[in-house]
């Protein structure tokens, strides 16, 4: 269990981003290998802008100064049109458990 940075919602870690900050701009780290502090951060618009807004990510990530958000608002999970909450290929990747 983690908490989002933006929202303050406890969630799997399954269910959110890694951010890491990397020369002075974030990064998501997909793969959850990258080195330093990580913030962990609902996908979706929402929670970004909630999170930039309280300037959340240098204070989770504990580093002077302001931090370039521009790689986060490329990124796919942040597009306009994921409001879900999920990452866009979580749903295809989960394992499917046979109940018998």
């Amino acid at each position: 269990m983690r908490t989002c940075v933006g929202c303050r919602k406890r969630d799997l870690t399954g269910e959110l981003l890694r951010v890491v900050a990397a020369d002075g701009r974030l990064v998501v780290d997909e793969r959850r290998r990258l080195p330093g502090r990580g913030a962990w951060l609902h996908p979706g618009p929402g929670c970004l802008a909630k999170a930039e807004r309280k300037r959340a990510f240098p204070r989770a990530l504990r580093v002077q100064g302001a931090l370039e958000a521009a790689g986060l608002h490329d990124h796919a999970a942040f597009a306009a049109g994921n409001d879900s909450g999920t990452l866009p290929e979580s749903r295809e990747t989960r394992k499917q458990v046979d109940p018998s």
